[in-house]
């Protein structure tokens, strides 16, 4: 090979590397990261947050929502996977403004959920659309964790890897003072301003920093969360969490009123 090719194929190949590390950077910037039981044991006794539930494009942020006339600003994340091309976007006035009532069965029981359209209106705004278009019907839970300090389960992601989500983000909503006790439904994210499609439901109390917008409460079906967290992760990765050895697919999430 002449010297001008081989310099060529050198960059080529680092070219390739770099790519792949910044795949891999955003691959887990996507995963739930939990740093270990007696970590988290000296960092709670601390007063810090030990955890974090991470998904979505770190290096894109939501723009802040026009909160002066109570409307909700949804923008194109272009890195999202499996979001449907004619998806759109939730309308920008948002449909409820108290409890709503839904449903979501699972290939392993029913849960029933209250959505706070009163503290998270653009949350539950999206949620519900999202419902609507039938978007999380036959997706994955993809994310389980069972250490003490993290008990949740994950879904909301139509790829089943952590890498989904519906085209577009949001602002974060009713973090003040946020806490995440057993019953809790909140927003998964890849920081500030990235929330998409992806959930999680906490099934018992939990030590998280007040990051992830708490949108609503387990009404019903804890004990099928417990099921499933009973069975166990199947090939944990390195923060302990990966896909729940009983695999749950939700079949359909229905709104009251809807």
């Amino acid at each position: 090979m002449a010297g001008k090719d081989r310099k060529k194929e050198l960059a080529r190949q680092r070219y390739e590397r770099q790519e792949a590390r910044r795949r891999a950077q955003q691959a887990r910037a996507r995963r739930i990261r939990i740093f270990g039981s007696v970590a988290a044991v000296a960092v709670i006794a601390g007063g810090a947050g030990g955890f974090m539930v991470l998904t979505g494009d770190d290096e894109k942020q939501a723009e802040p929502q026009a909160k002066a006339a109570g409307d909700c600003t949804y923008n194109k994340a272009a890195d999202d996977k499996g979001a449907p091309k004619d998806l759109g976007t939730p309308p920008a006035k948002p449909a409820h403004k108290g409890p709503v009532q839904t449903t979501l069965k699972t290939s392993q029981g029913t849960v029933g959920l209250t959505l706070d359209g009163a503290k998270a209106p653009c949350t539950t705004n999206s949620f519900a659309f999202l419902a609507g278009k039938k978007y999380f019907d036959g997706t994955e839970c993809h994310r389980l964790s069972t250490s003490e300090g993290l008990k949740m389960l994950q879904c909301g992601d139509p790829t089943g890897t952590g890498q989904g989500g519906p085209g577009y983000q949001f602002a974060d909503e009713n973090l003040e003072g946020a806490k995440y006790p057993k019953g809790t439904v909140a927003m998964a994210n890849a920081g500030e301003g990235t929330n998409g499609s992806q959930f999680f439901l906490v099934y018992g109390d939990s030590q998280l920093p007040p990051s992830y917008s708490v949108f609503g409460k387990i009404t019903s079906g804890l004990d099928v969360l417990e099921k499933v967290a009973k069975a166990g992760v199947d090939k944990p990765g390195e923060d302990g969490t990966g896909k729940p050895k009983k695999k749950v697919e939700i079949q359909s999430v229905a709104i009251a009123g809807k």
